[in-house]
């Protein structure tokens, strides 16, 4: 399917990767409106950034996932839904579970219906994460690999991919479950631990940092849009869950030395206790098999880590002020 002209739902388009699809989506021809949660502020998250040519084309919806009628009005006379929207931190989702699992279920459940109600959808993208697969049992970690909850935020996100299943199963809709590993790039809050490592570094040249030994499968952000479009794009993707990571894994220790040494930086590295997970939560190896992406999407990530991460500190460097360095950011 060409996207081009086609009319594109965006949930969760306030996000990080949300406004990266949003721009590529505007670029190449869709008609495109984002979903984003309502507040009496009027912003709309990363979509800010994005040029004022670009946020002239798109049509922003306020609302709530968790709200049938919200999602509902925003789904009518959409072709294609990208469903990005939901709640991401698993720090969060160990302080307040019923606010992730009604958001990410609920919500999940409200675009699939509104999705039925309003018939004539031909494709609704639904995106995983990698931690719904837990610490892997071996690698690298294919779409076969069991599924284990270690966090009530990746217990969401089973319930939602498994829901989605259920739709395409039980009621034929055209559904396709991408799951992206660990993505990373410009505009990404440090919530995430490559801007967090970056944005420490450059101020204070030391860093907090919880566990340092598990490994993470890192996918440059604009690799990970393109696995959207091409999951979007492919007949052959519907109903299949098709995995979206670079083949790689590093250390979050090794990932230090890499980013003190593209800074030219030497980085002293505490570790606060408060920051590790729980010992039987922690999701200690991600490595992902992209075998499924290249063969059903051809699909493969062009961006590597030491290239991402330059670009990475480039924006970082230039937004500096959107950083809150010394707190926790969740």
């Amino acid at each position: 399917m060409n996207l081009k002209g086609q009319n594109v739902l965006i949930t969760g388009a306030g996000g990080f990767i949300g406004s990266h699809l949003t721009e590529s989506l505007v670029k190449a021809g869709a008609k495109v409106g984002v979903f984003v949660k309502y507040n009496s502020r009027s912003e709309y998250g990363m979509i800010e950034q994005l040029s004022n040519l670009i946020k002239s084309k798109i049509n922003v919806i306020k609302g709530d996932l968790k709200d049938f009628e919200s999602v509902n009005r925003a789904v009518e006379k959409t072709d294609v839904i990208f469903h990005l929207g939901a709640i991401i931190s698993i720090p969060y989702s160990y302080e307040n579970p019923s606010d992730v699992i009604n958001t990410n279920v609920q919500g999940t459940l409200n675009v699939l219906n509104a999705a039925r109600k309003n018939g004539g959808i031909k494709k609704i993208i639904h995106t995983s994460t990698s931690e719904v697969y837990g610490s892997a049992n071996y690698v690298p970690i294919d779409e076969k690999h069991p599924l284990c909850a270690q966090s009530p935020y990746s217990a969401s996100k089973i319930a939602a991919d498994k829901i989605s299943e259920s739709y395409y199963r039980s009621f034929g809709l055209p559904i396709a479950t991408i799951r992206p590993f660990n993505t990373y790039g410009p505009r990404q809050s440090a919530r995430a631990v490559i801007p967090a490592i970056i944005s420490q570094a450059l101020v204070n040249k030391k860093i907090i940092l919880g566990s340092l030994k598990p490994t993470r499968d890192f996918t440059y952000v604009k690799d990970t849009i393109k696995g959207f479009i091409k999951v979007a794009e492919s007949e052959n993707a519907i109903g299949e869950v098709v995995n979206i990571g670079s083949n790689f894994e590093i250390s979050i220790g090794d990932l230090v030395s890499k980013i003190s040494s593209i800074l030219g930086i030497k980085i002293n590295v505490i570790q606060d206790k408060g920051r590790v997970r729980p010992r039987n939560s922690e999701v200690n190896r991600l490595l992902c098999d992209n075998t499924k992406a290249k063969n059903i999407l051809g699909w493969k990530p062009k961006v590597t880590l030491d290239e991402g991460l330059g670009l990475t500190i480039d924006w970082v460097k230039n937004n500096l002020d959107s950083f809150k360095k010394d707190i926790y950011n969740f």
